[in-house]
């Protein structure tokens, strides 16, 4: 995004008093319509967390425990929100995460949300799935979890090879996913995780859902056929690749340390969305040590409860190079599809912009964690 004079207006859009769309003013109002129009399980599916849901609501709580204290008498006239990431240049600091079970909301999940990345110049990771788009539609990210494709040196290169050849950013590899955890949402709904690729099936006239072939359900003990992946496999993937290699469910300044040691050229702060283990904190609350082990040798990301502007902006204040959303564009996706895509990025950059304006922050390097303080403390 170009620097911008605050004082000056856009033009609304012809249809603005009669689209729904601008019915949205916040985030929130779009998970409200989501809401509304989803089968009752696919939302579970979008809004749970795992297990009691304490770290769902730490990732919302931490955000709050954090005042922003702002500088006066700034000149903001202009407020540029660019940076530039592994050598490519972004017009704002918010990327789009990784998402599984996007069909659940919008047929054909991952593509449309891939086209409203790139119509807002968003940089989105994604979770696969993509690969018949033309290449210059591509997202720039691309995920690799602990749970397959890391097993085996072979498996590995057959990852990156197209990846390398057609020009991909990054190589995002979540880490926290060697097993599925408790959901009780899904497990008292008997949701079946086929679904997640082709949707929620339609109910019958007693509006009623098919049985479910292998619900999720608890007190299943744990197995894999193969052994999970070790700080050796990643140092591997790091050799066998000249993409960055950003490793996404880090949370302690000891894992921080060990990504820079295998070779990672950054890392994503994160606790799945709180969707994996629980009691885990929030992830804003992990931020301030994962910065301060990286000691400005590879960029930290954050993601976790982001739904506002202030929220960006202090998680970016408290050393985030950048941050991520989910939930926030799948609202979006199943509320408006592509364009509920673009609209929720757009509410949140603006607000981001503005909120940097009233700050006292022209510009990101202009943000340090003098602009905030914890509830009832300081740092």
């Amino acid at each position: 995004m170009k620097a911008q004079d605050s004082t000056r207006r856009p033009r609304l859009p012809a249809n603005y008093y009669d689209d729904p769309l601008y019915e949205c003013v916040r985030v929130m109002d779009f998970a409200e319509k989501a809401k509304a129009k989803l089968d009752p399980i696919a939302w579970d599916y979008l809004e749970q967390g795992s297990e009691d849901e304490s770290s769902l609501r730490d990732n919302r709580a931490g955000f709050q425990k954090l005042i922003l204290r702002p500088k006066a008498l700034v000149d903001v006239h202009r407020v540029d929100m660019s940076l530039e990431l592994f050598g490519q240049k972004l017009d704002f600091p918010i990327l789009f995460d990784p998402a599984g079970g996007k069909n659940c909301f919008f047929p054909d999940g991952e593509m449309v949300v891939a086209r409203g990345a790139k119509a807002s110049k968003t940089l989105h990771i994604t979770n696969g799935g993509v690969h018949k788009m033309p290449v210059a539609q591509r997202p720039q990210w691309w995920q690799l979890n602990t749970g397959g494709a890391i097993e085996s040196t072979q498996m590995i290169k057959d990852f990156i090879k197209p990846l390398e050849d057609e020009g991909c950013g990054a190589i995002c590899l979540t880490i926290d996913i060697m097993y599925v955890s408790h959901r009780d949402r899904n497990i008292r709904n008997r949701f079946e995780r086929n679904w997640c690729e082709i949707g929620i099936p339609p109910r019958d006239a007693q509006g009623k859902l098919p049985r479910a072939l292998s619900p999720e359900t608890v007190a299943l003990y744990p197995s894999r056929r193969t052994p999970s992946p070790t700080w050796e496999n990643l140092a591997e993937l790091c050799s066998l690749t000249k993409l960055p290699v950003v490793v996404k469910g880090i949370l302690t300044a000891e894992d921080t340390e060990l990504c820079v040691k295998a070779g990672a050229k950054g890392i994503i702060v994160s606790n799945h969305g709180a969707r994996q283990l629980d009691e885990v904190g929030g992830t804003i609350e992990a931020l301030p040590e994962c910065v301060a082990a990286s000691r400005g040798r590879i960029p930290v990301l954050l993601d976790g409860g982001l739904r506002r502007g202030t929220d960006v902006l202090k998680a970016l204040a408290l050393g985030a190079t950048a941050v991520c959303v989910a939930r926030p564009y799948l609202y979006g996706l199943a509320a408006f599809g592509q364009r509920g895509v673009e609209r929720v990025i757009e509410l949140m950059r603006t607000e981001l912009a503005l909120d940097m304006g009233l700050a006292g922050v022209p510009n990101l390097a202009a943000i340090d964690k003098s602009l905030v303080r914890i509830r009832g403390g300081s740092f």
